[in-house]
């Protein structure tokens, strides 16, 4: 038999998204929530849409969504973030490695702090999450879904660490897989355009047509797409 989108039922669920309080995060909390999933939206700066993320979500079903603030370079913070998660909702089944930070770092320019939040937030904070929930997933069967980009194989012009840093989380994501397989399943997204970047302007057309003839529908994709 074979199960379709519609179909899917994650009534089971305990899911742990991060960086879940807007754009693709919250597409993805909704998207899992509405198949009857729990959802625990991690937030590190953006209290209210986060708040407001859950009190949308636990008014389609009371006690379903808690949100929950976490800096993820402080790698401390994170085995707090997955025992709130359980503390909130008996178990973790999935996580999905989201948040992101995303900015140019021409040569010459780089620092020393640009470097560890971009490595940080990118690959040290999905690869120390993984390990902080393995005994959780690892017990219900769980799986783990990280957010890459096509930047890890298709180099992005003055985004050399960013562009490093999803390239690590792409080798992590397999290398994952294959050491925690058959327990946990280990998956990586990898989109292409889906948002222009938050706080900056749109391309001009002319840059916006280039970048969309690349890709092989001709178009922008949506955070639904991805959280699909």
């Amino acid at each position: 038999m074979v199960t379709t989108l519609d179909s899917l039922s994650l009534a089971e669920d305990v899911v742990l998204v991060t960086g879940a309080a807007k754009r693709l995060g919250a597409a993805t909390a909704r998207l899992l929530h509405a198949h009857g999933a729990s959802i625990a939206v991690h937030y590190h700066r953006s209290a209210a849409p986060a708040a407001a993320l859950v009190a949308e979500l636990n008014a389609l079903r009371a006690g379903s969504a808690v949100a929950l603030r976490a800096d993820l370079l402080d790698v401390d913070a994170l085995a707090a973030l997955v025992d709130a998660t359980v503390a909130a909702f008996g178990k973790l089944t999935v996580l999905v490695n989201n948040a992101s930070t995303f900015y140019p770092t021409p040569v010459g320019t780089i620092t020393p702090a640009q470097f560890d939040d971009l490595i940080g937030t990118n690959l040290r904070a999905p690869l120390f999450l993984l390990q902080a929930a393995a005994l959780q997933l690892r017990q219900h069967g769980g799986q783990v879904v990280n957010i890459i980009d096509i930047h890890a194989t298709r180099p992005l012009k003055q985004h050399p660490v960013y562009c490093a840093a999803k390239a690590g989380l792409h080798m992590l994501t397999q290398s994952m897989a294959r050491e925690l397989a058959p327990a946990i399943r280990v998956n990586g997204v990898a989109p292409g355009p889906i948002l222009w970047p938050e706080g900056t302007a749109p391309p001009d057309a002319a840059l916006r047509e280039s970048i969309l003839d690349r890709t092989a529908l001709k178009r922008m994709g949506s955070p639904e797409d991805v959280a699909k």
